[in-house]
């Protein structure tokens, strides 16, 4: 069974950073693409960012790229996203999700594994 949990979340000022970490267990990351969703009440989630197994390959949103850097270290099972210069549109639950599937994944509905998600908020 595989599982993510997601840490790092929290409240911060624009123009501040946050360091969002996810921790797979039962089964070894480096089989899993990864990437980071977020979603706001009343809005369908969003993909953030994607990472391929290896790292390799990666993908970013229009609205964070430049801001936001995803990484992964598979010798600890666990993938990162760094955002800095944070703007309050950024606010949002962020979530976390992995799936055996080559390179860089970016449709939600291809993640089989998720994460209870983080809630990241950016005050103006």
């Amino acid at each position: 069974q595989v599982q993510l949990v997601e840490s790092g979340g929290g409240l911060v000022q624009a123009g501040g950073s946050l360091r969002l970490s996810c921790v797979v267990s039962g089964h070894t990351s480096a089989l899993y693409a990864m990437a980071w969703f977020r979603q706001v009440p009343g809005k369908e989630r969003e993909v953030v960012s994607a990472i391929s197994q290896a790292g390799g390959t990666t993908y970013y949103a229009d609205s964070v790229k430049g801001r936001f850097t995803i990484s992964r270290d598979n010798s600890k099972n666990t993938g990162y996203l760094q955002m800095s210069s944070l703007e309050p549109e950024d606010t949002a639950v962020y979530y976390c999700a992995a799936d055996r599937r080559f390179g860089v994944v970016t449709t939600q509905d291809e993640y089989d594994y998720w994460g209870q998600g983080t809630q990241v908020t950016v005050s103006s």
